[in-house]
């Protein structure tokens, strides 16, 4: 019997091979949209990365775009649930601040990543007809704002920042710094320069309060 009459007969019925590991198929399909953006990625090369064929690729995720989303859910659960728990957890905001724009260089210039944050990369220039990529795209970036804001939040009522912080410009602010920490990254920046760039994010906090 030949491989490819043997892979047909796994595939049939199913339309994907009964020993498919979602979470690589998932994360070989990241690093092409990572790496291209959502328009530019074609299901062949999808495909190809994943080692699957088309059928499968539908039969699994549904389309392109459903594989996109999940994508996009694997990368923020791979890659930023654990320094956002940190980032929370942290009782001084200033060292939380501190560790999670060091921790976000890491990741951005990691080896396991081609560089840059796939939210602010991979989505860019989608068509206005991918309204729910778009939708799902402007959530995860304001989760991301809100995330600050929370965080600012209860620095003010620890009494670690005054009580008259701008709190949605000063999350606004960081969160552009984060994003814009992404193009540098893209850019070739050495580890060493994002980091420096990076350290400038605690110093956007006010003075520490006197009552801390």
């Amino acid at each position: 019997m030949s491989t490819k009459h043997t892979a047909d007969s796994v595939c049939r019925g199913k339309g994907r091979p009964r020993a498919f590991d979602r979470a690589q198929a998932l994360h070989s399909a990241l690093k092409i949209f990572w790496k291209q953006g959502y328009e530019p990625a074609s299901v062949a090369e999808l495909c190809k990365a994943m080692e699957i064929n088309p059928p499968s690729l539908y039969a699994t995720f549904g389309n392109k775009a459903s594989l996109f989303l999940e994508a996009l859910r694997h990368y923020e659960h791979t890659y930023w649930d654990a320094p956002a728990k940190h980032f929370l957890a942290e009782p001084d905001v200033y060292t939380a601040v501190a560790n999670f724009f060091r921790e976000s260089a890491q990741i951005l210039l990691s080896p396991e990543t081609p560089c840059g944050c796939m939210v602010v990369l991979a989505a860019i220039n989608i068509s206005e007809d991918e309204k729910e990529i778009i939708e799902s795209v402007r959530e995860l970036r304001l989760a991301a704002k809100k995330m600050f804001a929370d965080r600012l939040r209860q620095a003010i009522q620890d009494g670690q920042i005054p009580p008259d912080t701008d709190v949605p410009a000063l999350a606004g602010a960081l969160n552009t710094l984060l994003e814009g920490l992404s193009i540098q990254a893209r850019d070739g920046l050495f580890q060493s320069e994002l980091k420096a760039i990076a350290a400038h994010a605690v110093r956007m906090l006010p003075l520490r309060s006197r009552e801390a």
